[in-house]
């Protein structure tokens, strides 16, 4: 019977571990694309945004022997698609889906580009160093915390800690008023005396950067390698966590957690001896992440976007 309790127990604690491993680039690009959208600028480049972070990640590493510079190079890379996403949609106030698909369009291609021309590959790069997890001794021993937490690459920890930063920056700061008004009634913060395309433009630069973020712990921060089209639709799942979790915060990091559930299962069925029975339906159950984003987007009631979302704003003559 205590056998079986520990069985359990770590079970639980393997089935968490995976979760967090799959749901840590979920939540770091949606917190991005909260950002954006809260503003008012649909961001469905998320999906591009992420493998431009991987590839850059992974190249940044590969060169100078240092992970660390490769996350600067992902966080910088993923600024600049956010950029060119704020200058189409904001600047000239284009169309926000048709610029983002252009941006997905164009990372698929230029990453398997640059796979070539860096490693002579065409789908895998060489090994890179990925960034050493952060072991916490004491948590190693304890049932379920210790597999979840007792050693996880350092992005994990840095998830977390954004959640609460990302929700102080958007309710208690004046730019959090600001980019929220942007995205509600962007008229009425131009009569106060406030830049909306500024203001919009910041918020779609630090979407990217984000999820340049999220694309270099796929390749750096869990794998330790770059792989063609590695993202796999993670940008788009990102995307239903958003609206899942009504593009706040918090609401995010629950359906992260959730798709990554959903996601890290396959893990967790291919390393678990005792969930070894369930491993012949494997390529079944890589279908369950976007199966559960069809039902989970399907049952929402509650999510309410902004205001003002998908519409460009042009500033009224004399004003």
């Amino acid at each position: 019977m205590q056998a079986g309790q520990i069985d359990i127990l770590l079970l639980v604690g393997i089935i968490g571990y995976t979760t967090l491993i799959a749901a840590t680039p979920l939540i770091l690009a949606a917190l991005g694309g909260m950002f954006s959208e809260r503003s008012g600028v649909v961001n469905i480049a998320l999906e591009g945004m992420m493998l431009m972070g991987a590839l850059m990640g992974a190249v940044g590493s590969y060169f100078t022997g240092n992970p660390w510079i490769g996350i600067f190079y992902a966080i910088i890379v993923g600024g600049l698609m956010g950029l060119i996403h704020g200058l189409v949609s904001v600047k000239l106030k284009g169309n926000q889906i048709v610029s983002g698909t252009g941006i997905i369009i164009f990372a698929a291609g230029f990453t398997t580009v640059m796979l070539w021309v860096v490693w002579g590959q065409k789908g895998v790069s060489d090994p890179v160093i990925p960034i050493p997890e952060i072991v916490i001794p004491p948590l190693l021993g304890v049932p379920i915390l210790g597999p979840m937490f007792g050693s996880q690459s350092p992005l994990v920890y840095i998830m977390f800690a954004l959640i609460p930063i990302c929700w102080f920056v958007l309710y208690r700061t004046s730019f959090g008023l600001r980019l929220r008004a942007a995205g509600e009634d962007p008229s009425t913060l131009d009569s106060a005396g406030v830049n909306v395309e500024t203001v919009r433009m910041i918020a779609v630069i630090l979407s990217g950067c984000l999820a340049g973020l999220a694309g270099a712990y796929l390749s750096i921060g869990f794998g330790s390698s770059f792989s063609r089209n590695m993202v796999a639709g993670r940008g788009f799942i990102a995307l239903a966590a958003l609206i899942f979790g009504n593009w706040t915060p918090f609401g995010v990091l629950i359906a992260g957690l959730f798709f990554g559930f959903l996601d890290g299962l396959k893990i967790a069925i291919q390393v678990t001896p005792a969930l070894g029975f369930l491993y012949p339906f494997n390529l079944w159950l890589r279908m369950i992440p976007y199966l559960g984003v069809i039902i989970a987007l399907g049952i929402i009631r509650r999510s309410v976007p902004p205001k003002a979302i998908g519409v460009p704003y042009i500033k009224e003559r004399g004003v």
